[in-house]
């Protein structure tokens, strides 16, 4: 289970909105790379593969791709809001060991595809 904050919903209700494309959901993602073995990945879609987790939580639709779900469970996604700006964080219980970036982890007995980290995250 994925569990999504209302704060983050919120934001993400919005993002999609500002997007102004019908249909869209966010879908969820890992893949290999990051400083520390594997990165996430968070956007917006608009189609779904015969394998994908879909659910529902308060009022947005999520897609999880069928590879990612076993590192994505129990993960907690939050979004803080400050006076610089703010973001999204991601509390996830499987990893074993994160970036100082926040935007990859590493997993028991799996080692991804680890890369240089510069401490920076895009947007």
């Amino acid at each position: 289970m994925i569990k999504i904050s209302e704060s983050a919903s919120d934001k993400i209700k919005e993002l999609l909105d500002n997007e102004g494309t019908p249909g869209l959901f966010l879908r969820l993602g890992v893949k290999a790379g990051g400083c520390s073995g594997f990165s996430y990945g968070m956007g917006f879609d608009d189609k779904e593969a015969e394998d994908d987790k879909t659910f529902e939580m308060n009022g947005l639709k999520v897609v999880v791709d069928a590879d990612s779900a076993k590192y994505l469970y129990g993960i907690e996604i939050d979004y803080k809001d400050s006076g610089m700006g703010g973001g999204f964080t991601i509390d996830n219980p499987n990893a074993v060991a994160s970036c100082g970036c926040g935007s990859s982890f590493k997993v028991k007995d799996e080692e991804g595809a680890p890369e240089k980290c510069d401490d920076k995250v895009e947007a």
